[in-house]
Formats: C-alpha cells, sequence, structure tokens
C-alpha cells in the first residue's frame, strides 16, 4: 500500500464531521491493507507511530525538502525508515537523522510530506483515533465493534488485533481472551465533585481507600509472578516484595490489580514521588528494597484458577478477591447498599474522612453492579478528592523571566477531546519547584516541535497532574471555561496522553 493512499484517507477523514462517512473511508483503507501492513497503517491512523519516539525535533522536521512528483513511497517502507530513524544514537547521531529524514522526505509527494510532518510531532487532527479506528476495522472485516473492542482491550494492541483479523477474518476474535501473563488495558476512573455526588450518581456501591501510589497488574501461574504498570511494561524484576505477595495468595492462577505504595514507621503513606523513584530506580534490586520498600495492597480479581471474571458485577468481584487474599493485602472499603438510606451516607463520608485522616489522597467510589471495563474510564469508577485534581498534558510551554531565565516554565494544558486531540484550558507556572523546572525544561525541549523564541510547542506526551480550585467562563478557550487558580501537583511519568482527563470530566466539575 502506497502512503500517499493512507494520508489521502487522513485528509477525507479531517474533512467531514460524520462519523459514518469517517468511519466507512477508514473500512475501505484497512479493507485494502495487506496482513503485515495492517499494524502499521491503523497506527498511523490512529495518530501515533509504531516507534512512539524517533528523537527528531521541530528544528530538523521544519527544514523543506523538494518533494516527489508522484506517490512510490510504500506504508513499509516508511516504517522501516523511521525504525532506522528510532535506532540511531551516539556521536553524530543529530546530524545522522537529519540526513535519514531528508532521504525520506524527498520520496514523498507534497501530500505525503504534510502528512509525515504531523505523525512525527503529534499533530495529526483527522480525528481518526483508536475508538473510530476500532469501528472501522470492524467495518472492514465484518465484525460487531464491540467484540473487536474487546479484543483491542485484552490484547493490548490495535495493530496486533488488526493484523489477526484481516489475515483470518472474525475468527481471530477467539485468540484475543483474558490470559494469564498477558496484560490488559486498566480500567479507569472519572471524577466527582465528593462522596454524596459520587453515590447519587452510582447508586448502591462501594467505597474505597484511594491510595497515592504506582498501579501494578499481576499476573500469576503458579510459582510464576509477573508485574505489568498501567502503561503494561513489564517490571516484574523491580518489585520482588510483589512477586512474594502474589506467592503467598491462597490461589494457583490469577490477575489481580492493585497499588505498591511506600509506607513511613507509623504506616502513612509517603510521598507519591518517592514511590515513583523506588519502581524507576537503577539501583540494583536488593538496594532498592533496603533504602524503600514497597507494600503492595489489591483492589481488584480479574481472574481466577482459570475464570474470567471481567464481566462479574464488582461486589462479585470484591468476594472473590476476599476468598483468596488477606486482608493486610487488600484496600479497605464500606459498601453503600442503599444510597437513600441517611445511616450508611454518613458512614461513607465518616469512611472518607477517615482515609484523609490517615494520609491516602482520597476514595473510590465503585457501582455493586459494574464490570470490570478494561481500557476504558468508565461512569461506574468515579474518584474523590479533597482538592480537584485533572491529569492533563502539556501542549507547549513559555521560556520564564527572572530567576527563570533559561528555564522553560509557564505551561499550556489541555485536556483530551472525543477525537483525540486537545482542547487548551488555560496556563500555569504555580507549583514548579527548582528540580520541576530543571526537569520538565529537559524533557519538554526534548518534545519541542516548535520554538519561536517564546512558546515552545511539544508533542502532546507529557502528563502532569493539575490542582485547582473550580471553573470560570471563558471565551479565549475552546472547551469555554479555563481552570481557576491552576497548580502543579506532579508529573505522571506513569501515564500516558490517552491516560488524560477528558474535556467532558473537565465540564463535569460545573455540574
Amino acid at each position: 500500500m502506497l502512503l500517499a493512499d493512507v494520508a489521502r484517507v487522513s485528509r477525507e477523514v479531517a474533512a467531514t464531521r460524520a462519523r459514518t462517512a469517517k468511519t466507512a473511508a477508514l473500512a475501505r483503507l484497512f479493507g485494502s491493507a495487506g496482513p503485515s501492513e495492517a499494524p502499521v497503517v491503523i497506527t498511523y491512523l490512529a495518530g501515533r507511530l509504531p516507534q512512539r519516539r524517533i528523537g527528531v525535533g521541530w528544528s530538523t522536521l521544519s527544514e523543506p525538502h523538494p518533494p516527489a512528483g508522484s506517490p512510490t513511497l510504500t506504508v513499509l517502507r516508511t516504517h522501516e525508515a523511521l525504525d532506522r530513524l528510532a535506532s540511531v544514537s551516539g556521536a553524530g547521531a543529530q546530524g545522522e537523522r537529519r540526513r535519514q529524514l531528508g532521504e525520506l522526505m524527498r520520496a514523498a509527494t507534497e501530500e505525503e510530506q504534510r502528512f509525515l510532518r504531523a505523525l512525527i510531532a503529534g499533530e495529526l487532527r483527522q480525528g481518526a483515533l483508536d475508538a473510530l479506528a476500532v469501528e472501522g476495522l470492524a467495518a472492514a472485516v465484518g465484525a460487531a465493534p464491540d467484540d473487536v473492542r474487546r479484543a483491542v482491550m485484552l490484547g493490548g494492541s490495535l495493530g496486533a488485533v488488526a493484523q489477526a483479523l484481516l489475515a483470518r477474518g472474525t475468527e481471530a476474535l477467539e485468540d484475543f481472551r483474558l490470559q494469564v501473563g498477558r496484560p490488559v488495558l486498566p480500567m479507569l476512573a472519572q471524577s466527582a465533585r465528593d462522596v454524596d455526588d459520587a453515590i447519587d450518581r452510582l447508586g448502591p456501591c462501594a467505597l474505597e481507600e484511594k491510595l497515592d501510589g504506582i498501579r501494578v497488574q499481576v499476573h500469576r501461574d503458579g510459582d510464576a509472578v509477573r508485574v505489568f504498570t498501567r502503561t503494561l511494561e513489564d517490571i516484574t524484576d523491580r518489585l520482588p516484595e510483589v512477586v512474594d505477595a502474589a506467592r503467598e495468595l491462597d490461589v494457583g492462577r490469577a490477575i489481580l490489580d492493585g497499588e505498591v505504595i511506600t509506607l513511613d514507621d507509623h504506616g502513612r503513606p509517603r510521598p507519591f514521588q518517592e514511590t515513583s523513584s523506588r519502581v524507576g530506580s537503577r539501583l540494583e534490586v536488593d538496594e532498592r528494597q533496603a533504602r524503600l520498600p514497597v507494600s503492595p495492597v489489591f483492589f481488584d480479581l480479574l481472574a481466577v484458577d482459570g475464570d474470567d471474571l471481567l464481566q462479574l458485577p464488582t461486589g462479585e468481584r470484591n468476594a472473590r478477591l476476599a476468598a483468596i487474599t488477606p486482608e493486610p493485602r487488600r484496600v479497605r472499603r464500606v459498601t453503600v447498599e442503599d444510597p437513600a438510606d441517611p445511616g450508611l451516607r454518613e458512614r461513607a463520608r465518616e469512611f472518607a474522612a477517615d482515609v484523609l485522616e490517615r494520609g491516602h489522597e482520597g476514595v473510590m467510589a465503585k457501582g455493586l453492579d459494574a464490570p470490570y471495563v478494561a481500557g476504558r474510564r468508565g461512569a461506574s469508577w468515579l474518584k474523590v478528592k479533597p482538592v480537584h485534581t485533572l491529569d492533563l498534558v502539556v501542549m507547549a510551554a513559555e521560556w520564564g523571566h527572572g530567576r527563570r531565565t533559561g528555564k522553560l516554565s509557564n505551561l499550556h494544558l489541555g485536556a483530551r477531546r472525543p477525537d483525540g486531540t486537545f482542547a487548551m484550558l488555560g496556563k500555569t507556572f504555580k507549583g514548579l519547584t527548582d528540580a520541576m523546572l530543571e526537569w520538565q525544561t529537559a524533557e519538554l525541549l526534548r518534545l519541542a516541535i516548535h520554538d519561536d523564541g517564546l512558546v515552545v510547542r511539544v508533542r502532546p506526551e507529557l502528563v502532569v497532574e493539575i490542582a485547582f480550585d473550580g471553573l470560570q467562563r471563558s471565551t479565549r478557550y475552546p472547551a469555554g471555561v479555563t481552570l481557576r487558580f491552576a497548580r502543579v501537583v506532579r508529573y505522571r511519568e506513569d501515564k500516558r496522553a490517552d491516560d488524560a482527563d477528558t474535556v467532558d470530566t473537565v465540564l463535569a466539575f460545573q455540574r
């Protein structure tokens, strides 16, 4: 398949607002792709590079190159060229990347060049993100969109599912089942204003302590244990305490969802940054463990001894978890079976207050009848914190002044739109420590795609947790609102841009 075909469909999809027209255009393209091309094509049309990062900055990307007169560049040739670019390292790497990118651009037509620049810069605006790509793929092979969506959630890769479906048809869906040892995308939560708001929205629910740690998914098969992050990275060798805890459970095979946290001598949680540093440290395991041991705590059970529990309601999954996990390894929780009972509501408020008193960041409210929806930010999980926070993406940053001269300071913050692009909500430089300024300057320059001397625009990849006091109407910003008194809490290196909060989540704080 020619790259020109992908660029053309990207343009067509961007030019129409109709979801059915977008899906039909994607279906035609996916249907004409070969199985080996499918993972690349579908990833491109979802606005991402399979390589994720190729080390090309805005200055190199903006250099002009004479376009090819006619399309000859194939998708696989493009993919191989970007693979080579991503592997360049060592002395002279910048010059070699410039040479290789120039060679690729000169082989591309003008439309292909525009597509490649937008793709590499993370600025593709055709709106063909995962949700639409799933629907287009389903239409191409005659499958139900929900079945394809479930396969992607359980298989962890839209590209892998596309390759299998285009090679073998709908029977390939049977390959993508919940499987011990293969991580699945975690279920995510929306926000609620307070405990009563959460109960009103969910009805019968369970309230759990919300731990300020690192999300982990633990797979046990006999004595074999693997530990994955929320982004599906295997970190088993970094967390021997989690491996030991999993082996102590009264079970042969299981998949568990939970957190690891670090505690002080009084059993109170230590700062998130310490937990993050422990998990990401390059020290030897024994030294890391001795300096800062972690405690695993589980809050959900996805599979146990051959049973897939994803479709079971929360209440039943909680009971199955309690049957195999000792109490110290489970999150504390209370249940509100009848939201109309004032006594149960008061008990829920007291539980939330006690969680905060013990140093945790808030509570999670989960509908008792809700299944576990892997990879989705479902309305049946709601997080409640005393201070409103959002996980937003850094879209740009401004060069600082005074003591911040030479540092990227004022951050431009964005929330996800339904099409996967980002709507700017405002700016902030508050809450940034000197160490954070140093770190974010280096990271943002690495992600930079344009610098006009005042503002550096970046690929929307870096997620930052922002505290704020509320919303106010603003015609300056595309969502019609901006954040009041926004300040940086911390960077969330454990999250991807796809995990950032949506515009709808932000607007819910108005209600």
